[in-house]
């Protein structure tokens, strides 16, 4: 794999942490984090700093470096998580977001003089504040880094010191380190202490890692530096500032519970970290436990393997664990006696259950599902007329194809998560645009769909998020004039159902004011004057073409293409969108999208002497109806009763400009549909099967045509057209050129 191939794998782990980031902000807004929200917070924040810096993004790397050291000062304690900082780390989060977008698209890094001062003032201002932690005392020194370059090594080495003056010094190794644990904070004189020897490998700082936080953690759980290990230090001229050459020594006291020493180190593969419980090795020993690089991970369980081992040595009975080390004076039984364990390596098996594939990879393999089913399709129609109809393994091959076919789906299926991350920065942006105060509910986050509705999904909702807040809320003067919270509420929502996805964006605002939306249509020419429309006609003006009720043009609105660019792109997906809107009380709009747009489940129906597809998620129910069933209403047009629901009938050939196709109701069938524009009947000649098929785009190989989706290749390997729901029973269609061109050669 090639360095740009990393790099883009390091941009796509980008994404997913400022994504985690994104929701660890919306919990702590909602005042429901822990201190593994910061924790997580921080870790992201870690990582994209050492991957800026592995790939060379200088300004990426200087930024993320001054952005944890505030996010470290937090979660040790030095600094309280207060509203004024939240806004300060959220909108520091935001800076990072360009920076990263810059780091990927080649383009200039934004300028961050300004956070990076609000960052530096946060963390040298609030950790002075409170005296009464021991430890926090020397953080600031941690959060003085203000140059926009990476950091230095004089910046470094001031941090360690400052560390270890806070642990407790560097004391040169002694005899006497045993008898120094007596004074470590909340040591038990029943309880062996820990003694952890810790080497960073001369690459340590290679991929952006910094042992010094590892140290830091071991200082916040109690531990002192017992000793620093200098013994490897070159001399001056051969020295390389950006190797590692110490090691430590640390003791934490022995109530410190031994699986939160090892968690330190479980994502650090920089060093030699050994761990043991009760009397320390002599000053060389660790380092020579140390050397063996094989066995850096599995060598924190070295505490518990000692269990077995006190026969050869029981004199030592109070300390269990020390005695095993002291009965192998000589550093070999060590190095064997640790690989031995296997607990440790846990993280490392969970770690490989996902790999990344490659997405053209991904997309060869629907394509290849989709034929399949094609040729399924037509293994079946061959063998129906032979009396194979009831073969078994006819059947059984039906089954392994549709399930081969979901498993496939899944694979490219996303949750909405990765669309709706994006949803907050907007609000924030627009709160600052609008004056306006908002409060973002999402709901269904986790909820999956296929992966090109994901893709695709994400201007419609913009445009839906930015309507909502600029013409659905109101001021905050005007909500609390009307009795309402100062704090505007919009919702955002997922969910499945009825083998669809329906996205719902609802606000608690003013609603639609029909009066005005109607007399802007008139005024636009959009609607005759005189024109009798009902409310929800009213409301589906706003997505005329040109449509605008905002009295001027903005940056948010005004310009009246928003609106008319989300139901294309809505459409375009195969999807339909609904309004519900109340005076005084808010709007909804609903997105009603196919949760994947490859493999669709169809009913095959006849009209005249063509073959079409309508898809079975539309379809209600299929009868022949009776003749009191159906109502003529004026010279062409009728209506069928639906248990008392009266229906509007489509002839499809009619609609379709078909020749030939059946257009009495007495003499077809009917299929009842649901659909944007309620329930409505569609007249066909007969229906043939019931099946899954493969949809291919017409605008990719012919042409956009009003009333069809897409078509599909059967099993007799006729191409057949697929029914466009939503705009067949829309209005009367008329007949274009390009329509009857496909419908006749067909």
């Amino acid at each position: 794999m090639d360095l740009d191939a990393i790099q883009q794998i390091f941009f796509q782990e980008c994404e997913e942490g400022l994504a985690g980031m994104e929701g660890a902000f919306a919990a702590i807004r909602a005042e429901a984090y822990d201190a593994e929200t910061i924790n997580g917070i921080f870790r992201a924040v870690h990582s994209i700093k050492g991957g800026a810096g592995a790939f060379g993004h200088e300004r990426l790397q200087a930024y993320t470096h001054q952005y944890e050291t505030l996010l470290d000062l937090l979660r040790n304690g030095s600094l309280a998580l207060t509203p004024p900082l939240v806004d300060v780390i959220v909108a520091a989060f935001d800076m990072l977001s360009d920076h990263v977008t810059a780091a990927r698209d080649g383009g200039a890094a934004p300028d961050d003089a300004a956070m990076l001062a609000r960052l530096i003032a946060a963390a040298s201002g609030e950790a002075a504040a409170p005296e009464s932690a021991p430890a926090p005392a020397p953080a600031p020194a941690d959060a003085v880094v203000a140059d926009a370059a990476p950091a230095g090594v004089a910046d470094d080495f001031d941090d360690l010191m400052a560390l270890l003056d806070d642990m407790g010094g560097a004391v040169p190794p002694s005899a006497d380190d045993a008898d120094a644990d007596a004074d470590l904070p909340g040591a038990d004189p029943a309880t062996p202490d820990w003694h952890v020897h810790f080497r960073p490998t001369a690459s340590a700082f290679d991929n952006g890692a910094e042992p010094l936080l590892l140290l830091r953690e071991l200082a916040r759980m109690g531990g002192r530096v017992m000793s620093c290990d200098t013994s490897s230090v070159p001399s001056l001229a051969a020295m390389d500032p950006n190797s590692g050459y110490l090691a430590w020594n640390v003791a934490l006291p022995g109530t410190v519970d031994g699986e939160d020493i090892r968690a330190v180190f479980e994502f650090s593969d920089s060093g030699t970290i050994t761990l043991t419980q009760g009397t320390p090795e002599p000053a060389p020993e660790p380092i020579t436990i140390a050397t063996p690089a094989p066995a850096p991970v599995p060598a924190p369980v070295a505490a518990a393997a000692p269990a077995p081992e006190p026969a050869p040595a029981p004199a030592p009975v109070a300390p269990p664990a020390p005695a095993a080390a002291a009965a192998a004076p000589a550093p070999r039984p060590a190095p064997a006696a640790t690989p031995a364990p296997a607990p440790v390596a846990a993280p490392a098996a969970v770690a490989s259950q996902t790999i990344r594939v490659d997405l053209d990879k991904l997309d060869r393999l629907v394509n290849l599902v989709g034929e399949l089913v094609i040729t399924q399709a037509m293994l079946a129609q061959r063998l129906s007329g032979n009396d194979m109809g009831g073969c078994p393994e006819l059947t059984d091959l039906d089954h392994l194809t549709r399930e081969l076919q979901e498993s496939t789906m899944a694979i490219r299926a996303q949750p909405m998560k990765t669309v709706f991350s994006r949803v907050p920065r907007i609000i924030r942006e627009l709160e600052g645009e609008t004056g306006k105060r908002v409060r973002l509910d999402i709901e269904g986050e986790m909820t999956e769909v296929d992966k090109t509705v994901v893709e695709r999904i994400g201007e419609p909702l913009t445009h839906l998020i930015r309507n909502a807040v600029d013409h659905g809320l109101e001021t905050t003067e005007e909500r609390i004039a009307a009795g309402k919270s100062a704090e505007g509420v919009v919702r955002l929502s997922a969910a499945h159902q009825s083998g669809r996805i329906v996205i719902t964006v609802a606000d608690d605002g003013r609603g639609i004011d029909r009066t005005r939306v109607r007399a802007k249509a008139v005024e636009r020419g959009i609607i005759p004057a005189d024109a009798t429309l009902s409310d929800e006609e009213i409301d589906n003006l706003i997505f005329a073409p040109g449509f605008s009720t905002a009295a001027t043009v903005s940056n948010i609105s005004g310009r009246g293409v928003g609106m008319d660019v989300v139901r294309k792109n809505v459409q375009a997906l195969g999807g339909r969108i609904g309004i519900q809107s109340r005076m005084g009380h808010g709007s909804s709009f609903s997105l009603s999208l196919p949760l994947t747009l490859a493999v669709v489940d169809g009913m095959i129906v006849t009209v005249g002497d063509q073959t079409y597809v309508i898809p079975l998620s539309h379809i209600v129910e299929s009868l022949r109806p009776s003749d009191r069933a159906v109502t003529a209403i004026g010279p062409d047009g009728a209506v069928l009763d639906v248990r008392g629901s009266y229906v509007p009938i489509y002839p499809v050939a009619e609609q379709l400009s078909l020749r030939g196709g059946e257009r009495d109701p007495g003499k077809a069938v009917l299929i009842v549909v649901e659909g944007a524009n309620g329930q409505a009947a569609l007249l066909v000649d007969t229906i043939q099967d019931q099946r899954q098929v493969v949809v291919k785009s017409l605008e990719a190989n012919y042409q956009a045509i009003e009333g069809l989706a897409g078509a599909t290749i059967l099993g007799d390997g006729r191409v057949a057209l697929i029914i466009d729901v939503d705009a067949l029973t829309a209005r009367r269609i008329r007949p274009t050129r390009g329509m009857l061109q496909l419908a006749h050669a067909a």
